[in-house]
């Protein structure tokens, strides 16, 4: 603030008084002692020594422009900036005219400083000087403005200078080209080439082709690598830039093929042309490829060739292919070379570390570097999501507003799917309530992942109301919303929802007909869901992959329509994986199919189980009709090859804190009053007419001791303690990590008739909204 303040003490008629019509300058140091200082000032300059150069100028009794010009210009190439601006403070107070050397430079440093006002200031000595239209004072004008964001008062200085070359051309095209503006650089580079006296040079396209790339725009990059050959550049630090842009805009546009050849016929590359072409490949997700080219850089140029930019592109090679073993190869190759400690590099060990499930490594290397970011904690709070360690990433983001580190879009997309997965939905608002005052919400993957957490929390409400606020909704938006409103049931709903996308000009793509046939399947919707699969193929022009044969298989037999589901996979274009018979399976468990049960089970034996469920659907298939010694076979044959039940589990959010619950659960601190409630519920919905279950018991018990064991199970622990921690007007919201079993089903039913409570549990498959003796499932799940 002092800075900008004394810039304003002189007004633009003093810049002007001191200054003769010849233009001398009123203060000068002749002298042989003067012209020593000079000397010495010139040389500590040269050799980068700044400091050693502003203690000889403060030794210059009357310093002139020449001194002053001299040092503002080395503190506006090397910095720090406002010293440059601090230098002409004292010359306008030493009453030492700036002329059109000193504009350039002084309006260099407010520009790296973006300092409009500062800028705003010394335009104004400029324009009382006559200097504001010479080309370089433009230029620099045209530079302060545009990195400003001031497009208008730019392209004024553009307009009002007397000649341009084609720096000046440059100056303003790249400004229009940073940010993303590209039908005004388009227009420019037309004017330019109209003028007639200047055409595009080397940093002209170089400037241009990003811009290009950026908005998938091959046909006008053609273009230019049509000027660039009939411009012939012979420059070997030309060909290397433009070869470089021009590759990296093919790489871009997605033509590989264009850019290795653009590659291949370069006599010079450095690191950023291995570089982009290898980040080229590793956008096309041809990581095998983008490997082998690292591989060859290598091989070309050793170490000098590794930088930030290629090492990052590495290794998110690694993480790809989970080639862990090449991944800590490259981090001893970093260590040795140095670049470990570039914050890039380090920041893309952490992320690779972090995807591929070593959260102690990344943990461990996050304690080690010494300088963090927001890309450096996003990184481990995005780990933690992804490996199911949803306390440990709000702990990240605590510890990163502790730091006072701001978090950006990436990391708050990272962050609120753990709320999600947690089903911690005042976390989730307090994450909501970030974005909105970090001016964040209205980026549309933000709005998404709220459209996701709100549902997933029990919210749809809410997820509709962020839906239909959003400033720009894409694909992902509409999805979500339609996925949304299936796990809850509600297909009416998700059906209205895609014939209004489709209204509004979005085009579905093979993901949109996923969730809308799964919606359908969660509402019993069988008719619908059959039609719009029909859709999807002939009117659509979409091929099914095996996740839509999934989804059709589950609407059909979750439907009852075993035989018809049976014979659908039969006649699959595809064979029939894992998944597809899982599907059947599950359904012939809802409707006691045990027959069909069995047939389906030998198909998953025979292509092998992906993993415990289906061991565990058919071991309840044969509980469930009383053959106990079938179900333990086939849990000792799930126990020989290694795959492990996991437990039922419950968790609850009471006041901002989440308490879990396993089935039998005695380990929290309030169990005999937990249990004390279960038991006092189990008398009163007895009396309305509840009737435990017990074939939703697998062992073979007595039962009474059945009976026990389904009072018990981890959803009725947590609302329990629901019923006892929160108000009657409070809804209690309940997340299982498997499926409800139908005794819970039943029994939670009763439970909001003798509690007076309104109860949402959301399970594996989707939610139940309980409320009166219903749910909002139809007892169809």
């Amino acid at each position: 603030m002092h800075r900008r303040v004394r810039l304003r003490l002189f007004s633009t008629a003093a810049v002007s008084r001191h200054r003769s019509p010849s233009g001398a300058i009123s203060y000068e140091d002749n002298s042989n002692n003067g012209l020593r200082h000079q000397q010495q000032l010139d040389q500590h300059i040269a050799r980068g020594q700044l400091g050693l150069a502003h203690k000889v100028f403060d030794a210059i009794s009357a310093p002139d422009a020449r001194a002053f010009n001299a040092l503002i210009r080395a503190y506006s190439w090397r910095g720090p900036f406002h010293a440059a601006i601090d230098l002409y403070c004292s010359m306008l107070h030493r009453r030492v005219a700036p002329n059109k050397y000193t504009f350039p430079f002084v309006l260099k440093a407010c520009s790296a400083l973006a300092d409009l006002r500062c800028g705003r200031a010394i335009h104004r000595h400029a324009a009382a000087a006559g200097l504001h239209t010479d080309l370089f004072v433009s230029t620099a004008l045209i530079d302060l403005y545009i990195r400003c964001a001031r497009f208008v008062a730019a392209a004024n200085v553009f307009a009002k200078m007397p000649a341009r070359d084609v720096v000046a051309w440059n100056a303003l095209l790249a400004g229009y080209a940073q940010h993303g503006m590209y039908d005004h650089a388009i227009a420019h580079l037309l004017d330019m080439q109209a003028d007639g006296h200047l055409r595009p040079n080397a940093s002209t396209l170089v400037t241009l082709l990003p811009l290009l790339a950026q908005q998938g725009a091959l046909s006008q990059g053609t273009s230019v690598h049509a000027y660039c050959i009939r411009a012939y550049l012979d420059q070997t630090e030309e060909q290397v830039l433009v070869g470089t842009a021009l590759l990296d805009m093919y790489a871009k546009c997605k033509h590989l093929v264009y850019a290795r050849r653009v590659f291949d016929g370069m006599p010079v590359r450095n690191e950023v042309t291995w570089s982009a072409l290898i980040g080229g490949f590793v956008l096309c997700n041809r990581m095998v490829e983008a490997f082998s080219l690292f591989k060859d850089m290598l091989a070309h140029g050793g170490l000098c060739f590794l930088s930030p930019t290629s090492i990052a592109s590495a290794l998110r090679v690694c993480a790809s292919l989970a080639d862990l073993r090449m991944g800590t190869q490259l981090h001893s190759m970093l260590a040795k070379s140095g670049i470990h400690a570039d914050l890039t590099a380090g920041n893309s060990l952490l992320s690779m570390y972090a995807k591929a499930g070593l959260i102690d490594e990344a943990e461990m290397l996050f304690d080690e570097m010494e300088v963090k970011d927001t890309v450096s904690y996003g990184a481990l709070l995005s780990g933690y999501v992804q490996n199911g360690k949803a306390d440990e990433a709000f702990l990240v983001f605590k510890k990163m507003q502790a730091c006072n580190v701001e978090p950006d879009v990436a990391t708050m997309v990272s962050l609120i799917p753990a709320c999600s997965h947690l089903a911690a939905l005042q976390h989730g608002r307090c994450s909501h309530g970030s974005v909105i005052v970090r001016g964040l919400a209205t980026e549309t993957s933000i709005c998404n992942a709220l459209i996701d957490m709100y549902a997933k929390c029990g919210r749809i409400d809410l997820s509709r109301q962020v839906f239909d606020k959003m400033l720009s909704q894409d694909i992902v938006s509409w999805n979500t919303m339609i996925a949304g409103y299936g796990i809850h049931g509600l297909g009416r709903e998700a059906t209205t929802l895609f014939l209004g996308m489709k209204n509004e000009g979005f085009a579905p793509d093979d993901v949109t007909f996923i969730c809308l046939i799964s919606a359908c399947s969660h509402s019993g919707l069988v008719t619908e869901g059959k039609h719009w699969f029909r859709t999807m193929t002939h009117k659509s022009g979409i091929q099914p992959r095996m996740e839509h044969y999934i989804c059709m298989v589950d609407l059909l037999a979750r439907g009852g329509f075993l035989d018809e589901a049976y014979e659908f996979i039969q006649n699959m274009p595809l064979k029939a994986d894992v998944r597809v018979w899982g599907a059947l399976l599950g359904a012939c468990r809802i409707h006691k199919n045990i027959d069909l049960g069995k047939r389906v089970s030998r198909m998953i034996q025979k292509l092998g189980p992906e993993g415990t469920g289906n061991f565990v659907l058919l071991s309840n298939i044969f509980s469930a009709a009383g053959r106990f010694d079938e179900a333990a076979e086939v849990r000792i044959i799930q126990k020989v090859k290694g795959f492990k039940k996991s437990p039922g589990c419950s968790w609850i959010e009471i006041n901002g804190s989440l308490h879990a619950f396993v089935g039998g659960d005695q380990s929290h601190p309030h169990s005999s009053d937990i249990y004390e409630e279960l038991d006092n519920i189990l008398i009163d919905i007895k009396k309305l007419g509840y009737q435990a279950d017990t074939s939703f018991v697998l062992q073979d018990l007595e039962e009474e001791e059945k009976e026990k064991a389904l009072l018990y199970h981890s959803e009725k622990l947590a609302i329990a303690f629901g019923v006892l921690n929160l108000s009657e007007d409070k809804t209690i919201f309940v997340t299982k990590n498997l499926r409800v079993c139908g005794d819970c089903h039943s029994a939670i039913k009763y439970m909001t008739l003798v509690r007076h409570r309104d109860i949402i549990v959301r399970d594996a498959n989707r939610f139940h909204h309980f409320k009166n003796g219903q749910c909002s499932c139809g007892d169809f799940w």
